[in-house]
């Protein structure tokens, strides 16, 4: 197991949130210490995918660590560089757009400012039904931005959805590697 601290925080694509349980399991096997951080949309908000209030409570059994759910309670991981690498998975376009433009007002948000200010690297797993349009902006600014790696991400459905994209959520424990050596996890674009 890999002595690293990695923060692990979900946006609200809650149709993508069982499989990111998936990856967060993967990365809990591989790493020391897992941080489970949600977006306040995530933290208050029941669908018909589940219970919010359930979905934190297993994030906090898999990581055994309370979940951080404010911008408040994200604020800290910079001055206290508490994490090696921070994840976001999934990432939402409307926090893809958040990210490019330097908006902090999330807990994700934060988490993720707060962690870059040490320089240390951020995994995104996109996961948008506007990649191929309004987010595809986002995220061509994001990729050549320093210390910014991606989960490699394709179209999920080409013919029903034909500008929506969504990562490789098997990758993600991988690409978590790659980037915390500085490496990009390739081929970023997968086929459909």
């Amino acid at each position: 197991m890999d002595d690293k601290t990695i923060g692990f925080a979900l946006c609200g694509s809650f149709c993508t949130h069982a499989q990111a349980i998936g990856a967060l399991e993967q990365v809990k096997a591989r790493f020391a210490r897992v941080v489970p951080i949600v977006s306040q949309v995530v933290a208050d908000t029941d669908t018909r995918f589940g219970k919010a209030h359930d979905l934190m409570r297993e994030m906090e059994r898999i990581c055994d660590h309370r979940v951080i759910s404010t911008v408040k309670g994200a604020e800290p991981i910079g001055p206290q560089k508490l994490l090696d690498l921070l994840i976001i998975c999934p990432c939402t376009g409307n926090t893809l757009g958040k990210l490019a433009a330097g908006v902090t007002d999330t807990s994700v948000t934060m988490a993720a400012k707060a962690h870059l200010r040490n320089c240390r690297p951020l995994l995104i797993a996109p996961s948008t039904n506007d990649g191929l349009a309004a987010s595809a902006a986002s995220i061509g600014s994001l990729l050549p931005r320093k210390y910014i790696y991606f989960v490699p991400f394709g179209q999920d459905d080409p013919e029903k959805k034909p500008t929506s994209l969504v990562a490789d959520f098997t990758q993600v424990a991988d690409a978590a590697q790659a980037a915390l050596s500085g490496r990009q996890l390739q081929p970023l674009l997968l086929r459909a």
